[in-house]
């Protein structure tokens, strides 16, 4: 696949089967990721991989954290979060790992995790993978910041769920540039 291709016809995919990604495809998801824009080689991410059994106890880390962020918690509610990360066969997360520097303010650092965890859905798409981004407001919630190990400075930016799209992606939609590009300075009235 050309890589003009990927970028301006990826789509996201969320109805996902088995099988998850290979490892030879792993490589080369991990390996788009390095290639984030990333000001002075801070490489400010890392990932984690849920698959197998451990998507229940991920299920499970985030149905606690729903109870405990509202205890008025509906047992809908409880459920699907348990059930999110059974949507696909490989769930990866994304950190952002954000350090103090002189240089590179840690909203750069930030922007370059999610290029990070972009380059994976690029690559996954020109590899044929279904994928797609996931956060929701579990994601910030301390209990699973806790409970998937995370350390001081790091943060949960998104929940990549990857897997063999259950039906053809759909076509990418053309979208008028007009509203989104345009020549500074601004034309004095």
């Amino acid at each position: 696949m050309q890589a003009l291709d990927a970028l301006l016809n990826r789509v996201s995919v969320p109805r996902l089967l088995e099988p998850a990604p290979s490892a030879a495809q792993r490589e080369v998801l991990f390996g788009a990721a390095m290639r984030a824009p990333d000001h002075g080689h801070l490489q400010p991410w890392r990932f984690l991989t849920v698959e197998g059994s451990a998507r229940e106890q991920m299920g499970e880390l985030l149905a606690d954290a729903a109870k405990l962020q509202d205890g008025d918690v509906s047992e809908a509610a409880v459920d699907k979060a348990r059930n999110g990360p059974l949507r696909a066969p490989l769930v990866v997360v994304v950190i952002a790992r954000l350090q103090d520097h002189v240089k590179y303010p840690k909203s750069e650092q930030l922007l370059a995790a999610g290029c990070a965890a972009h380059g994976i859905l690029l690559a996954a798409y020109a590899q044929g993978i279904g994928a797609v981004w996931r956060t929701g407001e579990l994601a910030y919630s301390p209990h699973v910041a806790k409970g998937l190990g995370l350390a001081a400075g790091e943060e949960v930016i998104g929940f990549l769920y990857l897997g063999t799209p259950q039906k053809e992606p759909r076509v990418a939609e053309t979208v008028d540039l007009s509203g989104f590009v345009s020549a500074w300075p601004l034309p004095q009235a």
